[in-house]
């Protein structure tokens, strides 16, 4: 595809709308304006000719220039009200001070087109690029009320400084990662960006959703928006009220059930667990005898443990490790004095348990001796001293509801 081809035949390039949906409603509230070159009787991606560094800059922001304006005027002539998700290179929008792209939405300001419905969408890539003066920039459009969100969000994760410091109102997240890459690897860099979302007040948006499961791990992970060809694929035309041939609705629900049902199963394991341990707290006759205890204990959780101990309310060990080796329990004593509270969440769930009188199931995490994914049911025996059931691997891989958070 000839870039003069493309400049010379602008008659020839059309915005297509792929639509963006709410995960709080279960409708469209956007579209992303994707670049279409007609060639013969078919339409071709822009793709290619906006990521060719050999381009120059001036022939894409013309190309950019023109979509939008064809986007806006269509969304207006629609009676369409969503909002309109733009793709914009930072080197190409900073040309004369990024005024070309301001002008342009100011100019269909005046026809009725709010700012604050257009959503800038910046590569993290382009973070390469004079970071100071890109911010400057897009601090400067959010005072407009243009939205800012990162594409390709946690590609570089040096970038998280930049993107605190930008406080974009959207992180998009590329789904394909899913099947692509390390599932671990991405569940971290997604449990990531989960939190700095939050701390900066900004959405998740999942792009590229090609089948159900993407869509669920989009759902189960914070995503407030999903966009791609299993929702919807991109069209030339602007329906009014955002109409789509999939029932996210119906899909959501699913998820919802099967969510509730994994959350029963957990609540119904922590149930049974404490039962164990109530059938025996008779024993318990405090710190001095407590190897006796979980010694006991070990018993009562053969099937589903590996290691057990107890901790005063300072995080203190006040027991020695009871650990299973080739099926035998046998005591590691060098532990007992150990400290335990420096660990996320120690004081707070020790804290939970004395004031409730409940056990408590801990997020799935990787054990630091065994590298294994585990978890830890734990117990408060007195108000001073808790019990701690670390649950292997082996048993969780057993059920679904255990294994999945």
């Amino acid at each position: 595809m000839d870039p003069l081809d493309i400049l010379e035949n602008l008659d020839k390039v059309k915005p297509a709308f792929q639509p963006i949906v709410s995960a709080v409603k279960h409708t469209v509230i956007g579209y992303e304006v994707l670049g279409r070159f007609q060639v013969e009787n078919d339409w071709s991606s822009l793709g290619d000719f906006f990521q060719d560094n050999d381009v120059p800059d001036e022939y894409k922001v013309e190309v950019d220039q023109h979509l939008l304006k064809l986007a806006i005027s269509q969304m207006l002539d629609s009676g369409n009200e969503g909002l309109l998700f733009i793709n914009r290179n930072a080197r190409q929008l900073m040309i004369n001070n990024g005024e070309d792209f301001l002008k342009t939405l100011q100019a269909f300001v005046e026809k009725g087109f709010a700012m604050d419905r257009i959503v800038l969408e910046i590569t993290e890539h382009d973070f390469d690029e004079d970071f100071d003066q890109l911010a400057h920039l897009l601090i400067y459009y959010k005072t407009y009320g243009i939205q800012i969100a990162v594409d390709h969000v946690g590609a570089k994760s040096s970038n998280i400084d930049r993107i605190r410091q930008l406080r974009p109102h959207i992180l998009k997240i590329d789904t394909s990662f899913v099947r692509n890459v390390n599932s671990d690897v991405f569940q971290d860099v997604i449990q990531t960006l989960s939190v700095l979302a939050r701390r900066i007040g900004a959405k998740l948006s999942y792009e590229n959703i090609e089948d159900d499961y993407q869509l669920y791990f989009a759902w189960k992970h914070g995503g407030h928006y999903y966009q791609g060809f299993y929702l919807a694929k991109p069209d030339f035309d602007l329906p009014i009220n955002g109409a789509m041939s999939l029932d996210v609705g119906d899909k959501i629900k699913a998820f919802v059930q099967r969510e509730k049902s994994m959350v029963e199963g957990r609540y119904a394991f922590v149930v049974s667990r404490e039962e164990k341990v109530k059938k025996l707290i008779s024993n318990w006759h405090g710190p001095e005898k407590a190897d006796d205890f979980i010694e006991l204990v070990s018993e009562a959780f053969d099937e589903e443990s590996f290691r057990l101990y107890i901790c005063n309310s300072d995080g203190q060990q006040v027991s020695s490790n009871f650990r299973k080796h080739n099926k035998q329990w046998g005591f590691e004593r060098n532990q007992i004095g150990s400290h335990w509270a420096f660990r996320p969440f120690f004081l707070e769930n020790t804290m939970q348990m004395k004031t409730w009188h409940k056990g408590i199931l801990s997020d799935i995490y990787s054990d630091i001796e065994t590298g294994e994914i585990i978890r830890t049911f734990s117990y408060p025996l007195s108000e001073d001293c808790y019990l701690f059931v670390d649950i292997s691997n082996d048993f969780l891989s057993e059920s679904d509801y255990l294994l999945f958070q």
